[in-house]
């Protein structure tokens, strides 16, 4: 499938209060590695990149002023979907990090196996064998 190796084309970026607790939690609980992580004369992090696999999440702090910042001023939380290769061993580390289990890892009628979690600023994050694009 064209787009699914190298590069991701598609990167979720999240504002977070507190975005180094948020990369502590991403990178700990969650197994992502911090690839770059910037920050302004005042300590919060400006922008941090995550990978985990081929795919990146984006993120940076809250009032910070920038565009991105005022465009998303009110904004929810929101939803990532990770790809994973091994969902109990996942799970099982989130768990010893203390991240918040929305539901367990299951079994999908549609063949994934998955579960969901949610960080401290409510975002929902949901990690499974599901490949959005694969041929079935």
């Amino acid at each position: 499938m064209v787009g699914m190796t190298g590069t991701p084309h598609i990167c979720p970026t999240l504002l977070y209060e507190d975005a180094k607790a948020a990369i502590a939690l991403l990178t700990e609980g969650f197994g992502f590695t911090a690839t770059g992580v910037y920050e302004g004369e005042d300590g919060r992090v400006v922008h941090a990149e995550l990978s985990l696999g081929n795919g990146v999440v984006m993120l940076g702090s809250r009032g910070t002023g920038s565009a991105f910042d005022k465009a998303m001023a009110g904004a929810g939380p929101a939803g990532v979907f990770v790809h994973v290769d091994d969902v109990d061993e996942h799970h099982a580390r989130a768990v010893a990090h203390g991240v918040e289990v929305l539901t367990p890892p299951t079994d999908q009628e549609y063949g994934a196996r998955d579960y969901m979690a949610r960080d401290a600023e409510g975002n929902v994050w949901s990690f499974g064998t599901y490949s959005p694009g694969a041929a079935e």
